[in-house]
C-alpha cells in the first residue's frame, strides 16, 4: 500500500520502510553510480575494437549492467521520497557537498531539504566555493522547472536506450569460430567473479523483507538477468575454439536478454510522462519488468502472467472455465504433440543438390538420394548429409586463424587488393615455403622457395566415395592439405632450383596432383580432384634477380637471333630480286635481237626475190630510197645550169625530202 503523507493517519515514524530508506537509498546511489560507470567503460572499449567476439561480448556484459543500474537508478528515486518524507538527507558521504542557506519556506519540499546535512569541502577547494555554489544554484533552479517525474523517466529511458546501443552495436551473427587462450581462461573466471559478486548483491536483495523494503524482489529479479548474462559470457569464453562455431553463436543471442528488457524500460519511461505524480503520495517503481519477473524459482510464467493481469488490468484467469480447461488438459496435450515430434524425427529431407547416408543404430545401411525419406525416430538413426558434386578449392597453406579469403569488393576503379600482388617479394598468406636444393659458390646447397599451390577437388558421386568421405576421414580439407604437403616435400627434395624454374608449370602441377591422388586413392578418402593449380613460385631474392638476368640475357639473345634471321632474309630476297632482274633483262634484250634478226632476214630475202624480178630497175630504185633518207638529213642547195641561161646563176630554194609514210 502506498503511503500517503496528507492522511492524518499514518504514522512514518512506524513503518520499517521508511526506517530503512537512509540506508537503502545511498547504497542504491552507489551501487547505481559503480553499475554505469563499469558499463559506460565496457560499451566504450566494445565501441573502439573491431567487430570479434571480444567485441560482443563487452557489448552484452555493458548492456547488462545498464539495465540494472536503470532499475537501481528507480529505486533509488522512490527511497529519496521516503528519506525526504521524514526530513533525511539521501545521499552517500561522497555525494555530499556544501550548499548555499536556504531559507525558510511553506512549501514542504523545501523545508524537508533545509533539514539535509550540510558538509563543509576541504580547505583546498575553499577558494573555488563561489563556483560550487553558483554550480549548486543552477541545478537547483533546473531541477524546480523540470518535473521529477520527467527527470526519472529520463534517467531510465536514457540508461535503458544505452543498454540497447550496447546491444545494437556489438550484434553479429557472422562470427566464426575463435581460439582465446589463456586469456579467455582468465576473462571467464573474471566473468564468474563478478558474477558471484552479483549473486550475493541478489541474495542481499532478495533476503530483505517487503515491509522493510517493498522493491527487494523486483530488484533481485533484474539482478538475476547480469548474473545469467555473466555466467553464459563465461560459458562462451571457456568453450571457445576454432572449431567450435555455437560459443559465437551464443554470445550474439546473449545480447537478447538485457535488450529486451531494456526495450521494455524504455517503454514505460516513455508511457510515464503521461501519467501525474502527486507530492504527498509515494511514487510507484517505474522500473518494474515483466520480463525480469520470469526470472523466479520454481518458473511459473502463468502464475506471473495472472498476477500481472490482476495487479495492472483487474482481469482474474483463474475465474474463467476456458483456462481453467486449458490448463487440466494441457499436459496430455503436450505429451502427445511431444510424441508425435518425437516421432516426426525420424523423417528427413535431403535437397535436390545432396545426398545423404542413412544410419539404423550407428551402422550404415545405405546412400539416400533427394527428397523426403523415413526411417526410426531420433536417437535409433539418422541420416547424415553428403555433397553431391559440391566443388571446392583448397590451398596447401592458410594463415593462422583464417580458414577462408575475405570477400574482394573492389571495383574497376578501386585500389587492387592485396590477392592480386603477385610479385615475388610480397608475403602471400596461401604460399607453401618448400627447400630446393641448389648450388652456391661451387658447393652444394639449399635454397627457400614459396609457392601457391591449389587443389580443386569434391566427393567422389559413386556411394562407395560417398562412405568413404564421411568415415574414412574426420576432415577432408585436412586430410588432403597434409598429404599434399607430403608429397611436395617429397618431390621437391628431388629437384633443383634451376630444374624448377626451367620445367613447364603445367606439367609440374599434373605430376604433384597425380602423386596427390594416388595418394588418396590409397588412403581409400572418396576424395577426386579435379584440377592442380601451381599459381605462383617465388624463389628466394637473390634467386629472383639471377633468375630476371637469365630470363633478360634470354630475351635478348631470342631477339638478337630474330633480328639476324631478318636481316639474312632482307638480303636473300634482295639477290634474288637482283637475279630476277638481270635475267628479266637478259631474256628481253635477247628476243628483241632475234626478232630484229628476223625481220633483217625477211627483208634480205624479200629484197633477193625482187632483184630476181626487176634486175637493174630494183637496185635504181633502192639507189633513190637511200639517197632520199641521206638528203633528208642535210641542207642541199641544187643549182640548174639550165635556168637562167648562161650569163645568171639562179638558186633553187626548194627543200627535198622523203615523203612521210
Amino acid at each position: 500500500m502506498l503511503i500517503d503523507l496528507e492522511n492524518e493517519e499514518t504514522n512514518l515514524s512506524e513503518m520499517p520502510r521508511i526506517q530503512r530508506a537512509p540506508f537503502h537509498a545511498r547504497r542504491l546511489l552507489t551501487l547505481s553510480t559503480c553499475l554505469t560507470l563499469a558499463g559506460i567503460i565496457s560499451l566504450f572499449i566494445a565501441w573502439k575494437m573491431l567487430p570479434s567476439l571480444w567485441r560482443t561480448l563487452l557489448g552484452n556484459n555493458a548492456a547488462a549492467l545498464l539495465v540494472l543500474a536503470a532499475g537501481l537508478e528507480s529505486a533509488y528515486v522512490i527511497a529519496r521520497w521516503r528519506c525526504r518524507a521524514i526530513g533525511v538527507n539521501s545521499k552517500p558521504a561522497w555525494a555530499r557537498w556544501r550548499r548555499s542557506p536556504v531559507k525558510e519556506t511553506t512549501d514542504e519540499t523545501s523545508a524537508v531539504s533545509s533539514n539535509e546535512d550540510v558538509t563543509t569541502p576541504p580547505s583546498r577547494f575553499s577558494k573555488y566555493r563561489k563556483y560550487f555554489l553558483w554550480i549548486r544554484t543552477l541545478d537547483e533552479r533546473f531541477i524546480q522547472k523540470i518535473s521529477s517525474e520527467f527527470i526519472e523517466a529520463l534517467w531510465l529511458g536514457g540508461l535503458s536506450a544505452l543498454a540497447w546501443f550496447a546491444v545494437r552495436t556489438s550484434w553479429n551473427l557472422t562470427l566464426s569460430g575463435s581460439d582465446l587462450g589463456q586469456v579467455g581462461s582468465i576473462a571467464g573466471g573474471s566473468a564468474l567473479l563478478l558474477a558471484f559478486g552479483m549473486l550475493v548483491l541478489e541474495r542481499a536483495f532478495a533476503s530483505t523483507h517487503a515491509a522493510e523494503w517493498p522493491e527487494s524482489m523486483r530488484m533481485a529479479q533484474l539482478t538475476r538477468v547480469t548474473i545469467t548474462t555473466l555466467l553464459l559470457t563465461s560459458l562462451v569464453l571457456f568453450f571457445s575454439a576454432w572449431s567450435r562455431v555455437w560459443p559465437a553463436r551464443l554470445a550474439a543471442f546473449i545480447g537478447i536478454l538485457p535488450a529486451a528488457v531494456a526495450g521494455e524500460l524504455i517503454l514505460r519511461a516513455i508511457f510515464s510522462t503521461f501519467s501525474k505524480r502527486t507530492e504527498h503520495i509515494e511514487p510507484r517503481l517505474l522500473a518494474d519488468s515483466f520480463l525480469a519477473g520470469f526470472f523466479h524459482w520454481p518458473l511459473r510464467p502463468f502464475h506471473t502472467l495472472q498476477d500481472e493481469l490482476k495487479t495492472r488490468f483487474g482481469i482474474n484467469l483463474k475465474q474463467n472455465w476456458a483456462f481453467a480447461f486449458i490448463r487440466r488438459r494441457s499436459l496430455p496435450v503436450l505429451s502427445v504433440i511431444a510424441v508425435i515430434a518425437w516421432l516426426l524425427t525420424g523423417i528427413s529431407e535431403i535437397r535436390i543438390d545432396g545426398r545423404g547416408i542413412y544410419e539404423r543404430f550407428g551402422k550404415p545401411v545405405e546412400v539416400v538420394g533427394p527428397g523426403l525419406h523415413a526411417g526410426l525416430p531420433w536417437p535409433f538413426s539418422r541420416v547424415i548429409p553428403v555433397e553431391n558434386g559440391v566443388i571446392h578449392e583448397l590451398a596447401t597453406s592458410v594463415s593462422e586463424g583464417d580458414t577462408s579469403a575475405p570477400p574482394d569488393d573492389s571495383t574497376a576503379d578501386s585500389q587492387a587488393p592485396d590477392s592480386a600482388n603477385r610479385l615475388w617479394d610480397a608475403s602471400h598468406a596461401a604460399e607453401k615455403t618448400q627447400v630446393i636444393a641448389s648450388v652456391a659458390n661451387d658447393k652444394q646447397s639449399f635454397q627457400v622457395v614459396n609457392m601457391d599451390v591449389r587443389f580443386i577437388y569434391r566427393i567422389g558421386l559413386t556411394n562407395e566415395a560417398a562412405l568413404a568421405a564421411t568415415y574414412n576421414s574426420a576432415d577432408v580439407p585436412a586430410l588432403i592439405r597434409s598429404t599434399a604437403n607430403r608429397i611436395l616435400v617429397q618431390d621437391f627434395a628431388s629437384r633443383s632450383l634451376d630444374r624448377l624454374l626451367g620445367d613447364a608449370r603445367t606439367q609440374l602441377a599434373d605430376d604433384i596432383g597425380t602423386a596427390v591422388q594416388s595418394e588418396l586413392i590409397r588412403l581409400n578418402s572418396g576424395v577426386e580432384l579435379l584440377a592442380t593449380i601451381l599459381e605462383a613460385i617465388h624463389p628466394p631474392a637473390g634467386a629472383a634477380n639471377a633468375y630476371h638476368s637469365v630470363q633478360a640475357a634470354q630475351i635478348t639473345a631470342i631477339a638478337s637471333v630474330a633480328r639476324e634471321r631478318g636481316n639474312a632474309a632482307q638480303q636473300i630476297n634482295d639477290a634474288q630480286m637482283s637475279a630476277s632482274l638481270s635475267h628479266d633483262k637478259v631474256t628481253a634484250t635477247a628476243s628483241e635481237t632475234k626478232a630484229n634478226a628476223q625481220v633483217t632476214n625477211l627483208r634480205f630475202a624479200a629484197e633477193q626475190k625482187a632483184y630476181r624480178s626487176a634486175g637493174k630497175a630494183f637496185l635504181l630504185e633502192q639507189y633513190y630510197t637511200q639517197l632520199g633518207k641521206g638528203l633528208s638529213n642535210g641542207s642541199l642547195i641544187i643549182m640548174d645550169h639550165r635556168i637562167g641561161g648562161a650569163v645568171t646563176p639562179t638558186i633553187d630554194l626548194r627543200t627535198f625530202a622523203l615523203p612521210s609514210e
